[in-house]
Parts: C-alpha cells; structure tokens; sequence
C-alpha cells in the first residue's frame, strides 16, 4: 500500500542516502514498485472488463489491448522522475499542475481524483459483488439459490456444446439449419432462456465479505491477507497463460494465426446484432487494464515507499546528486517495463481466453450470470475440475483487488484530504485517517453495490467496473498533461530524457487522450438517442 506520511522531509532523506546498483543483479534485486502494482493489477479489469471485450469483439481488438498496456509506462515513468527528484506525493505534485484551483483548497486534478475516487469505490462494490458471486456458486445458502446454479450449469454447458456442434457441421460440410444436433441444442437454448430468481445469496456473502474487509483492515492484518491472496493470484495467473496454450491442442477452441493477425489490424469489429458497443466496452477497459489511471496515482506513492528518492537524497546542485538520481531512475525504468512485460501477459492470457471461448459460444459475463460464465473459459482445458480451480482463482483475484485497492485508497484519501486543506497533515493525523477509512470504504462499497442494484433492479457488477473504468480513462489525458508539465517545467535539467524518450510521451499523452475523446463521444452520443 502507499505510505501514509504524505511526504518525507529533507533531513530523512538525507539520512538514507545510498549509490545505485550499477549491474543487472544489483538492479534487479533492487526492483519493487512497479511489481507490487503488477501484482495486484490482475483484478477486476483483466478478469472482468478485459475477458468481456473479447467475448463481445472476439479477437478484432487485440491491438487496442495491447496498447492499452504499453502506452501508459512512458507517463508513469515521468511520474516516478517527479517523485525521485522532488519526493513529494502525488496529490501535492498534482496540485500544482496550472489551471483552475482555489488556493489551499487544491486544483482540478485533484477534484477530479475525489469523483475518480467515488467511481473506484463503486468497482469496489462490484468487486465485493463478484467475490459474493463467486461463494454463492461455491456454498449457495437457499434453495433459490441452489435452483439458480443448476439452471446456469445446464446453460454454459448448453452453450459450450452448441459451438461444437457448430464447428462439427462446419467441418463435415452441414449447415447448421440442417444439422440434428445443432437444432437439438438450439431448441434447448430456447427452453432455458428464462432464467430463474438467484435469490438473496450473493447479497447474503457479499455483505459477509465487506464486513469481514472492515475488521482485517482495522486490525491491520495485512500480511496474512497479501501474501496467501497474491500467491493464488500468481497461481491462477500461470494457470490462465497455460490455459491458452492447451487451447492450442483442442481443434474447436485452437487460436489460430488468422484470428491473431486480424486482431492486429487496428480495425474495428462489425456491429453486433445485440446492441453492444465492443469499442466503447473496449475503451472502458483501456482505463483500468495495465497501469490504470488508479495505479499511476499510486505508482509515485510506492517509489517514496521502496525508497529510490531517499536513496537518491535531497536534490541539489551536486555531481553526485544527479548520478545518484540518474542510478536510481535507472531502477525505476527496469521496474516499470519489467513489470510491464508481466501484466501484459496476462492480460492478453484473459483476452484470448474471452476471444477464443466466450466470443465463440457468444456469452457475455454479465450481471448475476458474471463468474458463471468466466468459468466456462476454463472447461475446455480442465473439463469438470475447472469449476473448483476457477471458483479458488476468481475469489483470489477479486478479493486481493478488493482488499488491497481499498487499503491503497485509504492512504491516498487520507493525503488528498489534507492537501485541499481538509484534515491535519500531520504524520500522526494522517495515520488516524487511515485507519478510520480503511475501514469505512467497504461499509461504503457494499452500500453503492446495493444502491446500484436497486436501482438497476439487477445485480451488475460488471457494470460498476466498467464505468470506473470509464471515469479512469477520462483521467488519463489530465494524469498525460501532469506528466508533460513535469517533464519541461520541474525536472531537474541533468535528468531530463532524450529527443526520442519525449517523442514517445507525447505520443503516449496524445493517445491517451484520443481513446478518452473516442470514448466521451460515444457516450454522449449514446445519451442523445
């Protein structure tokens, strides 16, 4: 989690200074941020918003994916130069980026970090959801609820015969309109279209979940929590980059060239006879896959935490201060592509599996249906075992997201409320604050989960990551304008990058902020029918 001290002072860091490693052991040892963040980004993005883009595009926007994974490190890593350089936090350096402000009171950014701020806390409700999902399925608690899953067991397994059956006609030269099983299937499909009441179970589990976030919080029982989470997280990752290659081996679901090549022809996918928008759903994702705009507000507080600009001391007009700076963001550009390397992985591993399975037998993760369908991805390879093994993989992901983004949240809130001159900024003070959030956000998830539901009169989960991925790709641009602003007006001129190195944040500024104007146009385009 970030540190709560929301900014080290001169005298501290002069304390802790240290030269840089210079070889590639000596950097790799010295890696941690970025890791960290790589570690708990496969969440709700990358098995929710990640995983339904490729079951409403099929594999068309593989190139978006992959840029929404690689364009944001040049920002990031601007970020990181701020903190090793300056050492402050990133609400104090986002406070000072020009533009609408009232003095004391913070500026644009950082109003537009507390509306982020609501919208995460809303994904974090639907990831409680999700996590409440994923135990009714496991231990359902009334008979409503027991019903429920054996009416979605027949229909994923309906719908997964159905597309085999399909590419059996297709092989074998059958229309589908003329093949007995093919109609067979179709006419079951057709019985099973009205989905009975899940009942309250899901409700039932995730309150028990949030409450039982509220107390580990409060009591700081972080340790436990991490490290079991983030060894099933790592687990079940390698266990989804296996799967995609076992696909490889079974005809019906193999990812061939052809699907891979036309993913990467930066073209759109065709309409869809549903209404869904793949490339609004896409571009949503855009903003929470990788380094969301949530991480990279987060990312500056974790280099203060490991370190680098302690390290690097307090900044003056030295020789040795500037190598020591310049080893030390060395460091942290080996930790942000390292870690970049690691989470593209895996989420390309979840967008295969959602392309090459889901889009295939045409579900969608969705609503109270959501982790009954992801775990179809996982039965081709798996067959009856993927159950168990998908339902221990899905509460870890989800969970540790739940976990630990609220902790995360809690610290930054804690500094951003003083920074607009709201609370005390005292170390001890801020300390207090986080105690006292870490263990209201998930009393306040759990309540924008059930008002959304309410209001909805379904339970979406994935509706709630998804417009918190919405509000985080609109960050991206302004997070894009910060690192420009730090990049010519407060880096120190002995570490300023290269021609090259600048051309590409401007590139990455610019197509960022051509994904949020896509992604607003069509929103509001969308409003106005």
């Amino acid at each position: 989690m970030p540190p709560s001290t929301p900014e080290m002072s001169v005298a501290e860091r002069s304390l802790t200074i240290e030269r840089p490693p210079h070889t590639i052991l000596g950097i790799l040892s010295r890696l941690g941020p970025g890791l960290i963040i790589a570690g708990s980004i496969v969440g709700s993005g990358e098995l929710i918003a990640t995983t339904r883009t490729g079951a409403e595009a099929g594999f068309w926007l593989l190139w978006l994916i992959i840029i929404g994974c690689v364009i944001k490190v040049f920002v990031q890593v601007e970020l990181g130069r701020d903190a090793i350089t300056r050492g402050k936090s990133t609400m104090d350096a986002l406070s000072e980026i020009p533009g609408p402000h009232i003095p004391g009171r913070g500026n644009w950014l950082v109003w537009y970090w507390f509306v982020m701020w609501l919208a995460m806390t809303a994904q974090l409700g639907g990831i409680a959801g999700s996590v409440g999902q994923a135990m009714a399925v496991t231990w359902p608690l009334t008979e409503e609820g027991r019903t429920f899953n054996t009416h979605l067991d027949r229909l994923t397994e309906n719908a997964k015969n159905l597309t085999i059956a399909r590419n059996v006609a297709k092989r074998e030269g059958r229309t589908e309109e003329s093949d007995p099983r093919v109609i067979e299937l179709e006419a079951i499909k057709k019985e099973l279209s009205q989905v009975p009441t899940s009942g309250y179970d899901e409700k039932i589990w995730t309150t028990i979940i949030a409450l039982i976030t509220t107390v580990l919080l409060i009591v700081g029982r972080y340790g436990f929590v991490q490290n079991s989470t983030t060894a099933l997280v790592a687990i079940f990752t390698l266990v989804t980059v296996g799967t995609v290659i076992a696909l490889q081996f079974t005809p019906d679901w193999a990812i061939g060239w052809n699907d891979v090549w036309q993913g990467l022809q930066f073209r759109l996918p065709p309409t869809t006879n549903t209404g869904a928008s793949p490339l609004a759903t896409a571009l949503k994702t855009f903003g929470i896959i990788g380094v969301g705009a949530s991480e990279l507000v987060a990312y500056p507080y974790w280099c203060l935490e490991k370190g680098y600009a302690r390290f690097a001391g307090p900044r003056d007009a030295s020789k040795e201060w500037a190598d020591r700076a310049k080893g030390w963001l060395r460091v942290l550009q080996w930790d942000v592509w390292c870690s970049m390397a690691v989470y593209t992985t895996a989420t390309l591993a979840f967008y295969f599996l959602g392309a090459a399975i889901l889009g295939r037998t045409g579900l969608v993760p969705a609503d109270s249906e959501l982790i009954r369908t992801l775990n179809l991805m996982y039965e081709p390879v798996f067959g009856p075992a993927a159950k168990s093994m998908f339902l221990i993989g899905a509460f870890a992901v989800l969970y540790s997201t739940f976990f630990v983004a609220t902790a995360g949240n809690a610290r930054i809130c804690a500094d951003a409320v003083g920074v607009i001159g709201l609370a005390d900024r005292s170390e001890a003070k801020t300390r207090r604050r986080v105690i006292w959030l870490s263990g209201g956000f998930p009393i306040l998830s759990l309540f924008l989960y059930f008002g959304f539901t309410w209001l909805t009169g379904k339970s979406s989960p994935d509706q709630l990551v998804l417009f918190s991925g919405m509000v985080q790709a609109f960050m991206l641009p302004m997070l894009a304008v910060a690192a420009l602003y730090f990049r010519y007006r407060t880096c120190d001129s002995r570490l300023i990058p290269g021609p090259i190195w600048t051309a590409l944040l401007w590139i990455s500024s610019l197509g960022m902020l051509v994904a949020a104007a896509f992604l607003g146009y069509g929103e509001i385009v969308k409003l106005l029918k």
